[in-house]
């Protein structure tokens, strides 16, 4: 019982991994992060989305069935316009994350930099 127990919890993890991969791979590009910020509490339509990243249609429509496929925006219809929208907000809050980690990784090379800056000076450093 214990084992097949262990073993659902492998496969779920399994799966979990795989989302998780499939996940981070729709959101793997520059124009669809930009997408994503744009929409972070805002519902727009293609037009606005294509005149804010001045990209020509089919490329920000692209952009937008890759999220679309992988669930991250969700999209509808009004009259003859399609408008989109993020589905779970959360997303947001990776963007925010995603942000700070960047962040943190220049200040870190910042302080690096200024380590090898005095290190050069010291005498002796050529």
């Amino acid at each position: 019982m214990i084992y097949k127990i262990f073993v659902g919890v492998a496969a779920t993890t399994t799966e979990l991994q795989s989302f998780k991969a499939e996940f981070f791979k729709a959101l793997a590009h520059p124009i669809r992060i930009r997408i994503l910020e744009l929409l972070r509490g805002h519902e727009r339509g293609v037009r606005e989305l294509q005149a804010a990243l001045d990209l020509d249609q089919s490329t920000v429509s692209q952009q937008l069935a890759v999220l679309r496929a992988k669930n991250v925006v969700v999209a509808s219809r009004e009259g003859t316009a399609v408008r989109y929208a993020i589905r779970d907000e959360a997303v947001g809050e990776l963007l925010d994350v995603a942000r700070r980690i960047f962040n943190n990784q220049l200040i870190g090379t910042q302080t690096m930099l200024r380590a090898l800056r005095r290190e050069a000076r010291r005498p002796g450093r050529r």
